[in-house]
């Protein structure tokens, strides 16, 4: 593969795909800045740490620059998360660990104006709980919850993502959500309508 750092110009997404199969290292850039902040968050909610995400991402972009010209066309968001998926767990096989949550990250912006102090902190409890409870996910069903809820992919995107059937990802979202009912039960105050 020849690489070329001639500037190329702004295209749409299937104009940078073609420019990066090619070799071309600043349209693969341009898909880098299109996609890092969803690739970053998925490898957050999946690995529970900052650090750890970000080098989650970084190897996951280094895979898909490696392989882009195995893509064959279809969604390529869900192929990124594909690879970042496979990054996250190979990460998590490495370390041998449950992924752990730092509990300094907020993870809610409070907008309106000058939040009152019991709003920052019930925040603050609410988010550290949610991420516990993810955390404490089986890793599919973690994926799965992940890539639905917060990502705000479709069943059929999700199954391509995950390499299985729609049935599985519809039974790993099931479960996945009822577990995290059970633990977030014991936070029904800070859960409107719960």
């Amino acid at each position: 593969m020849v690489l070329s750092l001639v500037e190329c110009a702004p295209m749409e997404l299937d104009g940078l795909i073609q420019g990066a199969r090619q070799g071309d290292v600043v349209c693969f850039n341009r898909l880098v800045e299109r996609y890092q902040r969803e690739v970053y968050n998925l490898c957050l909610r999946m690995l529970g740490d900052g650090d750890a995400a970000e080098d989650a991402t970084q190897d996951a972009f280094i895979s898909a620059f490696r392989g882009i010209c195995r893509f064959r066309g279809g969604n390529f968001r869900a192929w990124l998360f594909r690879i970042a998926a496979n990054a996250c767990r190979d990460q998590l096989r490495s370390s041998r660990r449950r992924p752990t949550t730092p509990l300094d990250e907020v993870p809610f912006d409070i907008e309106g104006g000058d939040p009152a102090p019991d709003d920052i902190a019930a925040n603050l409890e609410l988010g550290v709980a949610i991420k516990r409870a993810l955390a404490a996910l089986p890793y599919d069903q973690r994926l799965a919850v992940v890539l639905r809820d917060i990502e705000g992919l479709e069943y059929e995107e999700i199954a391509r993502v995950i390499g299985c059937s729609m049935g599985t990802v519809k039974s790993r979202i099931g479960r996945g959500r009822a577990a995290l009912r059970r633990d977030l039960a014991q936070f029904r105050e800070l859960f409107p309508g719960f």
